[in-house]
């Protein structure tokens, strides 16, 4: 091991430290989305993915009255795999390859868009008749060159499917991939990694060891080598092994990671290899080429206006 001073950069800041477990910390870009927000961690300008995850959002915690919730229209995606994960409430899938789920909290859904797919997320009458609370996350997976054109499908993976364990005291789900010990069924296209643990204060939990990952603290305050990180707070961790983080309060962390698939271009919900294949798929969903959401085809949201120059 270097004893080399290695800078660690947050958010533009950079601090000199010796042999950093992490390497970089990103604090989330907030959108209100009219009473419910999104916190924004990837893509960024200092960091685009970690492994092949490439998009990676915290929806809420949000309350909603009754009358309100998620209303998602329409919309397209190519050349990525979404994933759902719920803490609390749920979002009703629907999509083009004739979908229709429920997600609630601990299942995962996971939905290849492939050569495309279109969705909507909402919520059931019987949800928004009454007060309710939403808060999960969102992530893309960039698929594989070799599989960015695949045909789309749609997998749902009950919470009792998923393995749980505890790891010296601390209760951990290996959600997606192969972790201290055991493996998800969750289907995978790379080396992916998608671990979530809740800790108590003072606990100690040995993060598995991936090409590349990061920790994302969803609740409560960790420290990772000599960083503090704050709820919605994620640290890009070095390749350093054995990086061991500690709760300084009761915690609920992800951490994401695996193999990179390379350079991706990514234009709205639009991801690809390739600048030309974006531009095909703007224009097929202007024109109404993508397929329709079954027993939601009234809405949509239309292509964006492109950014004046």
């Amino acid at each position: 091991m270097s004893n080399s001073l290695n800078p660690v950069q947050q958010d533009g800041e950079h601090i000199s430290k010796p042999c950093p477990a992490v390497a970089l910390i990103l604090q989330p870009r907030v959108a209100d989305l009219g009473g419910f927000s999104v916190r924004r961690l990837l893509p960024r300008a200092q960091r685009k993915m970690v492994g092949p995850w490439i998009f990676f959002d915290e929806m809420g915690p949000a309350d909603f009255a009754a009358g309100q919730g998620i209303n998602v229209r329409p919309h397209p995606h190519i050349g990525i795999a979404t994933v759902t994960y719920l803490f609390e409430g749920e979002v009703l899938h629907r999509d083009s390859v004739g979908s229709l789920q429920t997600i609630q909290p601990g299942d995962i859904n996971l939905m290849v868009a492939g050569k495309g797919i279109t969705h909507s997320e909402r919520e059931r009458p019987e949800t928004t008749q009454q007060p309710h609370h939403l808060h999960g996350l969102q992530l893309w997976l960039a698929l594989p060159e070799q599989d960015e054109e695949t045909e789309p499908a749609f997998f749902h993976y009950p919470a009792a499917t998923l393995p749980a364990l505890d790891v010296q005291g601390v209760a951990v789900r290996v959600m997606i991939g192969s972790a201290y010990g055991v493996t998800s069924p969750v289907q995978t296209f790379a080396t992916t990694l998608y671990v979530e643990a809740a800790l108590k204060k003072g606990q100690q939990l040995v993060l598995p060891q991936a090409r590349e990952r990061a920790v994302y603290v969803v609740q409560g305050r960790v420290k990772v080598d000599d960083n503090e990180l704050t709820a919605h707070s994620l640290a890009v961790c070095s390749e350093q092994p054995d990086i061991t983080l500690e709760a300084l309060e009761a915690s609920r962390i992800a951490l994401i990671g695996g193999d990179p698939v390379g350079h991706r271009f990514i234009e709205w919900n639009f991801v690809s290899s390739r600048k030309e294949r974006i531009e095909q798929a703007k224009a097929d969903w202007q024109d109404g080429r993508f397929p329709l959401v079954a027993g939601d085809e009234l809405e949509f949201i239309p292509l964006p206006a492109a950014p004046s120059s």
